[in-house]
């Protein structure tokens, strides 16, 4: 093969990449709102939530914003001057409006039966991230006759057209049994006498989800598997990052810390073309075909001086990761051993997708640097390429929206 077919093909594969990545929002996590229930129980049988929603999204949903409605002009003005008791005044004057937007897509029934809701006190203002949003206490009287509560949330997008999707997160206390559930356009509703490996299934399916549509997490775990010339390599890389990952998640899932977005989603990118990047350097180094070949390896673990530097890079970045995983989960909620068990099962469904990249992507590289090791060179640095290329772009994106 040619020098100037490979740089055509180098070439070729980032215009690729680029090309598909762009069609993806530059920030992996927005676009997307998250709404929070809690449901306990209350006498004769009756069922009380309070739904906690996004402030803006809540007024333009609730609102006729095409006529004119007041609900609209109240509520956009109280958003626009940070004043959370005009906010929460402007949706109690309307507060019509807004019972009947959310009772229309969040609904709790009985035993296959609709319960009746009727508010139970006034709608109050918080911050959730920097974010206002909206409680609404509702209480609902189900059939005497009773039986298993199931709860549905079709709550946002609407005609508002910005908003990507929005995912449900329900903790509930009710008649002997606690728990969490996540909801989505996918799975609209759960039981409230769900087992425990559909719970287990549910937060499962979030992680493994989030990962796959989450098209930076994937390109930086690619950018890690072509820069990875042995098993033991990826390996320790995988597991250095999913460490990292892993231990940001839970602390910021539960609250310990806390890093604005405008600042986790624009490092994110930059740690995809660093990774992909530090792998294009190497293969300017002239023995590089010699070091695909296999030599010797000096130090712990069979990794030499810059072994070691890349897998502290990698541990570095897996710990913003993990910050971005527990901003696109949305659980904000006081510490319980029902939030971990839900928490460490969204993290097990992400861990699974990674393992699945992994098993599938390396073993065809491998195969192409064992038998091919110049063509290998060259595939792994056309794929880091246009990966770099894009992770460049959406870091530049994200640093002007931030």
């Amino acid at each position: 093969m040619s020098s100037r077919v490979r740089r055509a093909l180098v070439g070729i594969t980032a215009a690729v990449i680029a090309f598909l990545g762009l069609g993806q929002p530059a920030s992996a996590h927005g676009f997307s709102s998250v709404v929070y229930v809690h449901i306990t129980g209350g006498d004769g049988g009756r069922v009380r939530t309070v739904l906690e929603l996004e402030y803006d999204l809540f007024v333009v949903s609730a609102a006729d914003a095409e006529h004119d409605d007041p609900l609209f002009r109240a509520g956009t003005a109280a958003f626009e001057a940070e004043d959370a008791r005009a906010q929460a005044a402007a949706l109690e004057s309307h507060a019509d409006s807004a019972v009947t937007y959310v009772t229309g897509r969040f609904s709790v029934a009985a035993g296959g039966k609709a319960c009746t809701p009727s508010r139970a006190g006034d709608i109050t203002m918080g911050r959730r991230e920097g974010v206002p949003y909206a409680s609404l206490p509702l209480e609902w009287a189900c059939p005497a006759e009773g039986g298993d509560r199931e709860v549905r949330s079709t709550l946002f997008p609407d005609s508002e057209g910005y908003v990507r999707g929005t995912r449900t997160i329900a903790t509930y206390d009710l008649t002997g049994l606690s728990g969490s559930a996540a909801l989505d356009a996918g799975h609209p509703s759960f039981s409230i006498s769900q087992s425990w490996y559909e719970r287990f299934w549910e937060f499962f399916r979030l992680g493994a989800e989030h990962l796959l549509t989450g098209v930076d997490h994937i390109l930086f775990l690619l950018a890690l598997i072509a820069g990875s010339r042995r098993l033991r390599e990826i390996v320790l890389a995988a597991t250095s990052f999913t460490l990292a990952h892993s231990v940001t998640f839970l602390l910021a899932a539960l609250g310990l810390v806390e890093a604005p977005e405008r600042i986790v989603e624009p490092v994110i990118a930059l740690s995809i073309a660093v990774v992909a990047g530090w792998h294009l350097l190497r293969l300017r180094r002239r023995d590089d075909v010699a070091a695909l070949a296999g030599p010797a390896e000096q130090g712990p673990l069979g990794l030499d001086r810059a072994g070691w530097l890349r897998l502290g890079v990698v541990f570095c970045f897996g710990l913003v990761h993990g910050l971005g995983f527990a901003g696109a989960l949305g659980i904000d909620e006081p510490w319980s051993w029902t939030l971990l068990w839900s928490l460490l099962v969204f993290n097990v469904g992400i861990e699974a997708v990674q393992l699945g990249i992994i098993v599938i992507v390396f073993p065809l590289l491998a195969l192409l640097r064992h038998r091919a090791p110049r063509a290998g060179m060259w595939a792994t640095g056309a794929l880091c390429a246009g990966v770099a290329v894009m992770g460049s772009v959406w870091f530049v994106q994200r640093v002007l929206e931030g």
